[in-house]
């Protein structure tokens, strides 16, 4: 039986937003291959303050994971707390958009000691954080100081594929206590990946679709398991002039969806 196919605005509908996300890839990469030295700038100057508060942070008994006391319970409920952050400095960055977004979670019976082995074993990054980490090596390593290089994989309607490198610093402020700095150095984006006509493209080919990438964990063993908080601050190029509708909730959807994939993936690789 021939099935009745969706015609009307249904139909409409659709077509636009599948439009929208092909004008999109398909936009001009000379245009934004690179972010404007402003909205590199602007991003500095954030990333400053956040890692500044941070700091102060971590240097308080009581406050060492940001709004912890208001959510204690939920989270040992099994709770997943997801905030964003954003500020509101977008319009100090040309071309350019920056998320920030927040998640906590409680891992029953978990130490503090359990979280470092698993952060740190980067080659079984593929298989805790499957299918968003394909590949991920150590470039090298002084104490607790690496360079990692992963192939990370993002699949929102269209999939992107970037090699990522990344400058880790782990610090332990006592047995129960600790945190983790992970900023990114280089973002490529892969072409045809797996197939023998794969390649990094230059950068002015390049979409955009991710620049900068800092991750900040912060832990603490208490309550008979593990309170885990992790922020994540990323620089993308700004939605094309007409297009938001279509692409704004796609594009304003992937920070948030891969925190809360990173944060959920951790506590099932701690219950592991």
């Amino acid at each position: 039986m021939m099935q009745r196919q969706p015609s009307g605005p249904r139909k409409l509908s659709a077509n636009f937003v599948l439009c929208g996300f092909l004008l999109f890839a398909a936009a001009p990469a000379y245009t934004l291959a690179e972010p404007a030295p402003a909205a590199v700038s602007a991003f500095d100057s954030y990333i400053s303050t956040v890692e500044a508060r941070l700091v102060h942070q971590h240097r308080s008994p009581n406050g060492f994971i940001a709004s912890l006391a208001q959510s204690e319970t939920r989270l040992r409920q099994g709770e997943l707390i997801i905030e964003q952050i954003t500020p509101s400095t977008n319009a100090d960055l040309p071309g350019a958009m920056l998320y920030h977004w927040r998640g906590t979670a409680f891992a029953p019976g978990a130490k503090a000691a359990d979280f470092e082995r698993l952060m740190k074993n980067f080659d079984a990054y593929p298989q805790n954080y499957s299918p968003q980490i394909l590949q991920s090596k150590i470039l090298s390593q002084q104490g607790d100081h690496f360079q990692v290089l992963m192939r990370v994989r993002q699949k929102h309607v269209i999939t992107v594929v970037m090699d990522t490198t990344y400058d880790v610093t782990f610090a332990r402020l006592d047995a129960l206590r600790g945190y983790s700095i992970s900023r990114s150095t280089q973002i490529s984006e892969i072409d045809s990946p797996g197939s023998r006509h794969e390649r990094a493209l230059t950068s002015s080919e390049e979409h955009g679709f991710l620049w900068r990438l800092y991750t900040y964990w912060t832990y603490e063993e208490r309550d008979g398991g593990l309170y885990m908080q992790i922020e994540s601050v990323s620089l993308t190029r700004s939605i094309p002039t007409g297009l938001g509708w279509a692409i704004g909730p796609f594009v304003e959807s992937v920070p948030r969806e891969s925190l809360e994939f990173t944060l959920r993936s951790t506590c099932n690789a701690l219950r592991r």
